[in-house]
């Protein structure tokens, strides 16, 4: 950090400046210094001036062409802020931006400090930690690792999480805060916002009622930007932030009885609305996959908004369907029953720890077959196929994908007649690439016979899909 005695200070400007022993060329090298490190200067001579580094405790000399001296009286505030607004947008200049800003913290008076420079600080260090996740090797990173360790010598810690075997670096958020705190423009707390509430950065370690409570405070969050006075690119950005947010406070809150039997269903609700509310005409070609993203969260939890009650079956189904009752603690067992076999005396049962949504059992016409959508995770939900073979019934489990659970659903979409296949839809992320598809599943194997990025370029799908499953699924937006 700058001393606070200093009135002038060199900041140095280019990456890999030596820190020598001798104002010489060929002088022994003390240090490699990057840009945004800040140095006391001693003296001049020649082409260098002697300066000291707070940071590494060591003096030397270093090139005056490689640093830009820099008053720190309040006089020079409004040069130091200039800078700062044009480093914040220049992407690789987040180091140097964020010694500007420090060294416009030191020179102004306490009185004038608004939110424009926490902003600008917010900015850079989201950057930073985009690029430090995206990750480089050789040179550059070598470089971006010198850049992380300026901007935490000036406080701006980046924090790290593992996330299926990638570490994934967010911003500490102290700078966002501060905008959020202070009158700012509504685009500056909207970005603040943003940056407060990525799904990436929810902490993995969270127990679940520290990840309620989170999620509960990035939904306090949100709502506090003023959506009137933004463009219509970000509000965009707000509704589909909003929409993960809410979809994923709807599984938690389902989770926990103590919430009411209405508050799953509000939230569920509010996830679906947020997600109408994007139009499409403003939706850049960078938010395509955040819209994905906000499509699959509130798809996963999308069962939530219907009553607890599931259809009455049909008579074609002879009293075919499920009944959920209470198992180990935290757990559900789902029963299937008929008009001969009740609760007691199921024809077949399975529990679960996750979360059984009743509403969305779906009965084959010839009660051969049923399906139900059962959520683990709060951005994953799978199906269950109960069927009916020769050694009786049985039930299997078909997930969105068939790798580690992140982010994704299948749902039933309707019945082929003839009772040899059923209808899917199915949306997933796969590593950095979103996927929807519709398929036709074979009853014998449940698996895909053929598939289509589109409903109507399969005929089965064009033909029989459910009107039920038509009118509520979020994978026809």
């Amino acid at each position: 950090m700058l001393a606070t005695a200093l009135t002038v200070i060199a900041i140095v400007t280019q990456d890999q400046s030596a820190l020598r022993a001798a104002p010489r060329d060929s002088a022994a090298r003390q240090a490699v210094l990057w840009q945004g490190d800040n140095l006391e200067i001693r003296g001049e001579k020649g082409d260098f001036l002697q300066v000291y580094d707070h940071r590494r405790e060591r003096a030397g000399y270093i090139k005056a062409s490689q640093v830009r001296v820099q008053s720190l009286k309040p006089e020079a505030a409004p040069e130091l802020l200039a800078i700062v607004r044009f480093l914040k947008e220049a992407p690789g200049s987040e180091a140097l931006g964020i010694g500007y800003a420090a060294a416009y913290l030191q020179a102004v008076p306490a009185g004038q400090v608004d939110s424009e420079v926490f902003a600008a600080l917010g900015n850079m260090s989201d950057r930073l930690a985009r690029r430090a996740t995206a990750g480089r090797s050789g040179k550059a990173g070598d470089a971006l690792a010198a850049h992380l360790e300026v901007a935490a010598s000036y406080g701006m810690n980046l924090v790290s999480y593992e996330r299926d075997g990638q570490v994934q670096l967010c911003s500490n958020g102290e700078a966002q805060g501060r905008v959020l705190a202070l009158p700012a423009p509504e685009i500056d707390k909207a970005l603040a916002a943003l940056s407060l509430t990525r799904h990436e950065c929810v902490p993995p370690t969270l127990t679940p009622p520290e990840r309620f409570a989170f999620d509960n405070w990035r939904a306090e969050v949100l709502d506090r930007v003023a959506l009137a006075e933004l463009p219509a690119v970000l509000k965009n950005r707000l509704h589909l932030r909003q929409a993960g947010v809410w979809a994923s406070l709807a599984y938690q809150r389902a989770r926990r009885p103590e919430a009411g039997p209405d508050a799953a269903r509000e939230a569920a609700t509010r996830a679906i609305d947020e997600l109408a509310k994007i139009n499409p005409a403003e939706l850049m070609e960078s938010d395509a996959n955040a819209y994905s993203d906000a499509a699959i969260r509130v798809g996963a939890s999308r069962w939530a908004a219907e009553p607890d009650l599931p259809p009455k079956p049909g008579k074609a189904a002879a009293g075919l369907g499920l009944r959920v009752s209470a198992g180990q603690p935290g757990e559900t067992c789902v029963h299937l029953v008929d008009a001969r076999h009740d609760e007691k005396n199921p024809l077949l049962t399975r529990c679960t720890w996750g979360l059984v949504w009743p509403a969305s059992t779906a009965v084959a016409p010839r009660g051969e077959a049923l399906t139900v959508a059962v959520q683990p995770l709060d951005t994953w939900r799978e199906m269950w196929v109960f069927r009916k073979g020769a050694d009786g019934w049985m039930v299997d489990v078909v997930p969105p994908a068939l790798d580690t659970p992140n982010l994704g659903y299948v749902e039933f979409a309707g019945w082929v007649p003839g009772g040899r296949h059923l209808l899917a839809a199915r949306e997933v992320r796969s590593g950095e690439r979103y996927r929807t598809t519709f398929e036709t599943l074979s009853m014998h194997t449940l698996v895909t016979d053929k598939k289509a990025d589109k409903p109507a370029s399969l005929t089965p799908f064009y033909r029989w899909q459910s009107p039920l499953w038509k009118a509520g699924t979020v994978a026809l937006r």
